[in-house]
């Protein structure tokens, strides 16, 4: 006799609050109620994080295959300063294709309500209104599509499923040649090539920054090569001059890099797979055969395309003449470590610009400007980590940025910074070390390329490019610092025990084939924070010893999880990386918590 399935564990949801409002409803505010019959999909995302914008293709295809019994709803809980105004929020819904209702909480009181501690997480809530899995991190889908599967039978057999049409409501479109365009580059005739991210094609403008010479692409998503009219792209970025001849594109989306011939508007593939990268996956290799994650900007840097790889915070490059590409920086981990580039940390880099001797770039989750140089050093002009943004001029040491997302080289060496969140462009200065603004209320700058003695800009939320003149002197701006919004979880001075939770989804199991299946990383900002239990092992449990004397901090978990399918059967199981990397802001206190859980996967038992 075979033993029983085990009774699923169900917590009663939470409503949902935020003052925002509600997104892609057409007006309408939506409670637990009025989705009860349904499975709903909770998404915890903001609009800056690269996982979140992952998660949000992921679920496409679920949306899809069971939109009469699923709905998802978006909650965007804000990191930024900036993720908090509703405009941005409305803006981003539409930039990213966002076709389900989006709750917006500004001050995360749905967030809280669901002890969410990560962007971005999955809640699964029955059609009962209760919830049944919460997944934190990307690539889970596969996981909450089982379930499901199960859902979908087990409330059909009860009677407790409605079928029907979701909530969404599609916004009406605006009629403008650019929609949330992302980067620029001023061709050899003097017209410019904008990629116009939202309409999946790349536009190529008249030398007045307006006219459309002409459009490539097919403006449907898609992955394909072929002529001007038939090639696709999906949400591209990042725009290089590779010659006289073609262009490189960032196809961020299709985890791609893509080549432009200028002259007949063909597109081909240079190195990707349409498959985004994972753990585990081959670092270099023959371009056409090696996964790519979200490259967002290139440029040529040492006789190689540089690649901005947001989705894996590094950098690597594509080598035209051998037609391979590699990481070049990096480590996957997310942060602000300078040094040796096997050993730097980035977090999202996102805008790149080169000189001879050293390649430029905007790392936009920790605000900050930071270069290569030719000896392989990361180093570091402005910007702390990831948790201190703001819009503050002065000495490069303390002064702040807010998300930039690009760089440029001005002609006297100086570094001009997109900084998208405080609508601003800014201006670092190598020479003296000091941080200016050359401009303000400019819509989400995301870009900008030199014409002569102008300086033009790709204003992404303005739907368009802005002329203007390289100022003799800087604009003054009241000097504004923020820190992230989350509140601090108090925990206990002294032992603390760390528990990531994770469950391998229904019918997989942890995958132990190549030793241990499950890996942790844990740090702390600042490193005295922590007096035991830094560095990597492979149990998801770890006991930690927290200074007395430090109030509060940021501990810095990263765990990753390895699960198969379990069929005996079948010898070539299909495997799945689960990862998540925690930023949990802490306050020590007396009475505090002397447990501090995290779940990757499953529900909390404790």
């Amino acid at each position: 006799m075979s033993a029983p399935t085990p009774r699923r564990v169900r917590v009663r949801a939470p409503e949902l609050i935020g003052k925002g409002g509600w997104v892609n409803t057409g007006g309408r505010r939506y409670t637990l109620a009025d989705l009860r019959g349904r499975i709903v999909v909770l998404d915890f995302w903001t609009f800056c994080c690269i996982n979140c914008l992952h998660v949000l293709d992921e679920l496409r295809e679920l949306e899809e295959k069971h939109r009469d019994t699923v709905v998802v709803i978006g909650v965007h809980s804000p990191k930024f300063v900036h993720e908090a105004e509703h405009r941005a929020v409305v803006d981003a819904v539409e930039r990213y294709g966002v076709e389900h209702p989006v709750l917006d909480d500004p001050e995360l009181g749905t967030w809280k309500q669901y002890a969410v501690r990560a962007w971005p997480t999955l809640v699964v809530i029955d059609p009962e209104g209760y919830v049944v899995a919460q997944h934190s991190g990307e690539g889970h889908v596969h996981a909450i599509e089982r379930l499901v599967a199960e859902l979908e039978a087990e409330h059909g057999a009860k009677g407790t499923l409605r079928r029907g049409d979701g909530p969404y409501v599609a916004p009406e479109p605006e009629p403008t040649a650019l929609r949330f365009p992302g980067k620029a580059v001023v061709l050899p005739g003097g017209t410019f090539l904008v990629s116009d991210t939202t309409r999946h094609q790349l536009v190529e403008l008249a030398a007045d920054g307006e006219s459309v010479v002409r459009r490539i692409g097919s403006g449907l998503r898609g992955f394909a090569d072929g002529g001007a009219g038939t090639a696709a792209f999906n949400e591209p970025q990042g725009l290089a001059l590779l010659d006289e001849s073609a262009v490189v594109v960032a196809d961020t989306v299709n985890h791609a890099l893509r080549r432009l011939d200028l002259a007949s508007g063909d597109v081909t593939t240079l190195a990707g797979t349409g498959k985004q990268w994972m753990q585990g996956d081959p670092t270099s290799g023959p371009g056409g055969e090696i996964n790519l994650s979200s490259p967002w900007d290139v440029a040529l840097f040492g006789g190689r395309i540089w690649i901005a790889m947001a989705g894996v915070h590094q950098l690597w490059a594509y080598d035209p003449a051998e037609g391979t590409v590699a990481v070049a920086a990096g480590t996957t981990n997310e942060g602000l470590v300078d040094g040796p580039v096997a050993e730097a940390w980035f977090a999202q880099p996102s805008g790149l610009a080169a000189t001879p001797d050293r390649l430029w770039l905007a790392d936009s989750e920790t605000s900050a400007l930071r270069w290569v140089d030719r000896e392989g050093v990361v180093r570091t002009a402005v910007g702390s980590g990831l948790f201190d943004f703001g819009h503050r001029d002065g000495a490069a040491g303390q002064a702040l940025l807010q998300h930039p997302l690009g760089v440029t080289v001005l002609p006297d060496g100086s570094v001009a910074v997109s900084d998208t969140y405080n609508h601003a462009l800014r201006r670092y200065d190598p020479a003296t070390g000091e941080v200016t603004t050359l401009a303000t209320d400019l819509r989400e700058p995301s870009d900008a390329v030199l014409v002569g003695d102008d300086i033009v800009v790709v204003e992404s939320a303005g739907h368009r490019l802005t002329r203007l003149r390289l100022p003799e002197e800087a604009v003054r701006v009241q000097a504004v610092a923020h820190r992230t919004r989350r509140a601090a979880t108090e925990v206990a001075p002294g032992a603390v025990r760390l528990d990531v939770v994770f469950q391998p989804p229904a019918g997989q199991k942890l995958d132990t084939r190549y030793g241990p299946a499950s890996r942790l990383l844990v740090s702390a900002t600042p490193p005295e924070l922590l007096l035991k239990g830094e560095g990597a092992d492979s149990d998801l449990t770890r006991e930690l010893e927290l200074n007395p004397s430090v109030t509060e901090g940021v501990l810095h978990v990263s765990a990753t999880a390895a699960s198969c399918d379990d069929d005996p059967a079948n010898a070539y199981p299909a495997c799945h990386v689960h990862r998540q990397d925690w930023g949990v802001p802490v306050r020590l206190t007396r009475g505090g918590a002397d447990r501090l859980p995290l779940v990757l996967a499953g529900m909390d038992p404790e």
